[in-house]
């Protein structure tokens, strides 16, 4: 029966949801094995007209006016509707574990027990919602399966082997319609075969209106085609956790490109060139099909970099080229929003021509690039480097792999440079010229091995991006050096103590919002005092007399960071008639005061776990908290804090009984009390040296002397008050380095003008490599070289260029015009 519901249809308003890619669906199956197909019955027939919208689909018979009740086949919005229920109803699997085209359903997992229970979410939505299947169409827990034409598995996707049968017995066309059919349905397969525009070409011209003459080369076409839709080979499902290559070729009929995964195919890609295309030059059609291929696989490639391997040897200086045109910057500006990097494979046709034209094209791009390009060929005969080389290509023509092609040197097609001041030259211009970005050793190394030739190359390239001045100033930050360096183990109980704050807690009732920490770095038991943030130093110390002094005694040093609170008038002078020292840490490292940052942590957990609900109570947790913690044993000695205090245990709310005992006498107690602090400072040495050897694994020894020139990094903690951005230099300087206070820590000389504590840890140093030449010119002197570099660094001094010859705030200053220096 057919209806008509062209009349309908033109009065509806039209409703567009998405119908998903096949290719897009395809590409989720990647590392499934095992599938699960289910095909709905009458899916169409499963959706309940609008109650009062039935008379919209009334249609007449001989036996009478019907309407439906179920939504028809041929209504304009009946595909969008059903595809929209279809992700409604399984939105929560799809992506995951589903992938839905209308009626067809594809549940994929990648192991047994997680495909039984996708399987029976999706069974439970369905029925949930009333969608019936047909049973006799589904295919369940299935290695492979075929859905949508193409059978997938987990090996792949590959052709549908029913379809190809019938491509294989179809005869040769003898009418127009019949070679669209055939061709239509060997379209569909075109990912898989190679180069398919370029084979069907014929058949393609032979579609053209008016224009159906089946010859021979028609004929060969068809049969090569069906021979190759037959042998079709498995493709790869593709995964963005590997690395994609694509190869892009061009002849004089079409472009072609494979993309592909660990040496599988993941698609193919061709495209007829039209009659224009066809008179390109080769460049040009090369170019192109590389751009038709990044543009095709465009959501492959974006994400993540690629290799593009081509075998046109110009297009490896697709970026390089001085002048372009139109259609040229185009397909330029575009590759430009790709990572890739472009590799260039040979052909197997002619090799000795085409080393021949890749050499002189060589040739000429140096000529028109390098100054004093020409000289080259005069100072071969007498370069320490290559003089030996030189003369025996003269007398033999090729040797070792040199050979000299218009009077200049070449090594496996790469350009032998004499030793002299352009060997720098070079350097400079592909570490950070116009085209370059001052990007590391390796990847400079890489550019000019591409390039040139000469004896320790690589040594020459890792000496110069070392010495680079921009290098230095603007990328890199701390570094492993300095090996751990533990504090000395202390010799009694309290005399040797740590002390930290814990800010930003909410503020309770009793208006308290931090911590006062203090630990005991021999018996590792703690304090901790609840105060107020904006307390000044007379307060910290009447408050640390109350609760420490009072019970322990005034102790011998103080660990602590550099807080204002610390670092003030009263505090220092309160504790200099104490005769304590007072030890602060460097700057911005918080490493020195570790004892109190690990309790910090714990401290903070122990806090959440009882306030849990309650977080503005958090003061009256305190005292748990710190009979907690001093109850626990500790890693380091092996013992609870308060038994190396109390050379015992405090009683506990579990401990209702105890036996009798007879008390220990006087004598006993001191020699216990003895043993016990010797065995904790044993254990505590011990605990050193192990953690000593763990962390210098991953740590290298760099020891500076008074006066080396250092560049220093300002962690946010240090910078200046102001505005700051994320293109600020990453490091300052060269400073000279006044006083070596260990080997991990040093006093630098900074201007005044930087308002910041001059001692660094030395993880924020790096040495200072001034720049210096690695060769000198003909002349033998390298004064004039050594002035060029200083003009390129900006050393003079002038307007808008940069001056290390006084490094400070001015200097900054050029760089960021915000800046302001912090005010006392």
């Amino acid at each position: 029966m057919c209806v008509d519901s062209r009349a309908i249809n033109r009065i509806t308003i039209k409703y567009s949801f998405p119908i998903p890619r096949l290719d897009d669906m395809l590409d989720m199956l990647d590392g499934s094995q095992l599938f699960s197909k289910i095909d709905l019955r009458s899916g169409y027939h499963q959706i309940r007209i609008k109650p009062g919208d039935e008379w919209k689909t009334a249609f007449k018979t001989p036996d009478g006016l019907f309407e439906w009740k179920v939504m028809p086949f041929g209504l304009s919005n009946a595909p969008s509707t059903f595809m929209r229920l279809m992700t409604q109803v399984l939105r929560p699997f799809l992506g995951t574990s589903v992938v839905v085209y209308f009626d067809d359903i594809l549940i994929f997992s990648k192991t047994r027990a997680e495909h039984l229970s996708h399987v029976r979410a999706v069974l439970e939505v369905l029925a949930e919602n009333k969608l019936f299947i047909h049973l006799k169409k589904c295919t369940f827990l299935a290695p492979r399966l075929n859905f949508l034409g193409f059978v997938v598995g987990a090996d792949g996707i590959q052709v549908d082997e029913d379809k190809i049968r019938a491509i294989r017995d179809w005869p040769a066309p003898a009418s127009l319609s019949e070679l669209r059919s055939f061709h239509g349905l060997a379209t569909f397969y075109r990912r898989f075969i190679r180069d398919f525009s370029t084979i069907s070409a014929p058949m393609t011209d032979c579609l053209k209106k008016g224009r159906f003459l089946w010859g021979d080369e028609a004929d060969r076409s068809f049969h090569l085609l069906k021979e190759k839709l037959s042998s079709a080979p498995v493709l790869a499902l593709p995964s963005f956790d590997k690395l994609f290559e694509v190869h892009s070729d061009a002849s004089g009929v079409g472009i072609g490109a494979v993309l592909s995964q660990d040496k599988r195919p993941v698609a193919f890609f061709s495209e007829k060139l039209s009659d224009a295309r066809r008179k390109w030059s080769a460049y040009d059609q090369e170019f192109y099909a590389v751009v038709r291929a990044l543009k095709h696989w465009e959501h492959y490639l974006l994400h993540k970099e690629f290799i593009l391997y081509t075998d046109h040897q110009a297009l490896k200086f697709i970026h390089s080229q001085k002048r372009m045109d139109g259609m040229h910057l185009r397909w330029t500006t575009y590759l430009q929003r790709f990572p890739y990097i472009i590799h260039h494979k040979p052909g197997s046709s002619n090799v000795v021509a085409d080393a021949l034209s890749r050499r002189s094209c060589l040739l000429t791009t140096l000529h028109h690039e390098i100054i004093g390009f020409d000289m080259l060929a005069e100072s071969y005969a007498d370069d320490p480097d290559f003089k030996d080389t030189w003369g025996a290509c003269l007398l033999g023509g090729s040797h070792g792999g040199f050979l000299i092609l218009e009077g200049f040197l070449l090594k496996d097609n790469r350009l032998c440079v004499p030793r002299s001041s352009l060997r720098e030259k070079l350097i400079r211009d592909l570490h950070g010229g116009g085209l370059s970005g001052h990007l590391g050793r390796d990847k400079t190394l890489t550019s000019l091995q591409e390039r040139y030739f000469w004896p320790q190359l690589a040594k020459d390239v890792g000496n110069f991006v070392r010495k680079c001045y921009v290098c230095q100033q603007f990328k890199g930050q701390a570094h492993n050096t300095g090996l751990y360096s533990p504090l000395p183990v202390p010799s009694g109980i309290w005399e040797d103590l740590s002390m930290d704050f814990v800010l930003g807690l909410p503020r309770t009732q009793r208006g308290v919002d931090s911590v006062f920490v203090v630990v005991d770095r021999f018996s590792k038991m703690a304090h901790f005092l609840p105060c107020r943030k904006t307390s000044d130093a007379s307060h910290i110390a009447r408050l640390f007399f109350r609760e420490v002094v009072r019970l322990h005694g005034v102790p011998t040093t103080i660990t602590s960071d550099r807080d204002p609170k610390f670092l003030g008038h009263f505090w220092t002078m309160l504790w200099k008639m104490f005769d304590t020292s007072l030890q602060f840490s460097s700057s911005a490292h918080p490493q020195t005061d570790g004892q109190t940052e690990v309790v910090n942590k714990t401290l903070g957990n122990l806090v959440r776990c009882i306030c849990q609900d309650r977080p503005k109570q958090w003061d009256f947790a305190l005292a748990q908290a710190e009979f907690a913690y001093n109850n626990a044993v500790h890693r380091s000695t092996g013992r609870t804090p308060f038994s190396i205090v109390y050379t015992k245990a405090p009683r506990h709310a579990l401990d209702l009984a105890r036996l009798p005992a007879a008390p220990p006498s006087a004598t006993q107690l001191a020699e216990e009390t003895r043993d016990v602090q010797a065995e904790t400072r044993l254990k505590l040495l011990e605990s050193n040296t192990k953690y000593k050897a763990m962390a210098d694994k991953h740590r290298r020894e760099q020891i500076f002397q008074v006066g080396d020139l250092v560049m220093i990094f300002l962690r946010k903690e240090r910078l200046p008050a102001g505005p700051h951005h994320k293109l600020m230099p990453k490091k300052f300087g060269p400073f000279p380095i006044t006083r070596k206070i260990s080997n991990n820590a040093y006093v630098v000389d900074l201007p005044p003008d930087f308002n910041i504590s001059k001692t660094f840890n030395v993880s924020d140093l790096s040495p200072f490599y001034p720049d210096v030449p690695l060769y000198a010119d003909h002349s033998g002197s390298s004064a004039s070289h050594v002035a060029e570099n200083d003009a390129e660094r900006g050393a003079s001094g002038t307007d808008g260029e940069v001056t290390h010859a006084e490094p400070g705030i001015a200097w900054l200053e050029k760089f960021d015009p915000l800046w302001m220096p912090r005010t006392v």
